[in-house]
């Protein structure tokens, strides 16, 4: 899988990308990641990205041409045969989810869009297969929801956590329940004790039990209308 990211702070993924899961997948060829700096290409030698917004108002606006072109070098190296989904990530687009994820996953190309400062010129949404928000808040910027993103995914191709069903008993894997609660040694900690059935060797008690303690998640109520179908 190859997941490029447009952004206008490249250096902000050099450390999340560089250790564990994401650092392991690259390392086994099963994802490919490329920051693609978005000043690169301004069209001018101060190197501008944003101007003021047409009718007035607060901030800046990243200017729709620039974007356009970081966009086009992305898809330039995608061969024309492979699958591509281009995302921009924004708080008014559909929620992401586990199930987005997985869809995600199936994608050989992926291309992020950061958005910055008071956002995007709406023309940019044109050219954008959709746009995906990662909750009802905002930060400073897409860079870090497209940090959340690429772990979600990369963790999902096959290969990457090592065993083939390594994520089948994770939060949201089926029917949007959060996991059951984990305890390891010791067995006893102060007042606080494993729970019997764990400590009793009764698979099918500690399944059962497991299941009864598996939570129902609210997140299921996020928008997943325009979820990928590729």
């Amino acid at each position: 899988m190859h997941i490029f990211v447009l952004t206008l702070f490249p250096e902000m993924f050099s450390s999340p990308f560089s250790y564990s899961i994401l650092k392991r997948a690259q390392e086994k060829k099963l994802l490919q990641i490329e920051l693609v700096n978005i000043r690169d290409f301004s069209t001018d030698r101060y190197q501008t990205v944003d101007d003021k917004p047409y009718g007035g108002g607060r901030g800046m606006i990243l200017r729709v041409d620039v974007i356009d072109k970081a966009l086009n070098f992305a898809k330039n190296k995608i061969a024309r045969t492979a699958s591509c989904r281009t995302i921009l990530l924004d708080p008014k687009g559909t929620g992401f989810t586990q199930s987005y994820a997985w869809q995600l996953g199936s994608i050989e190309n992926v291309i992020l869009i950061c958005g910055r400062y008071e956002g995007v010129d709406a023309r940019v949404y044109k050219l954008v297969d959709e746009s995906v928000s990662i909750g009802h808040y905002v930060v400073s910027g897409g860079e870090l929801p497209a940090m959340v993103m690429v772990d979600a995914v990369a963790r999902l191709i096959p290969g990457v956590l090592g065993k083939a069903d390594s994520n089948l008993d994770e939060s949201f894997a089926t029917d949007q329940y959060l996991e059951y609660p984990q305890y390891t040694r010791p067995a006893v900690y102060k007042k606080f004790r494993v729970p019997k059935t764990l400590l009793s060797g009764n698979h099918e008690k500690i399944n059962r039990w497991r299941k009864n303690k598996s939570t129902y998640s609210k997140t299921k109520s996020l928008r997943v209308e325009n979820a990928v179908t590729e």
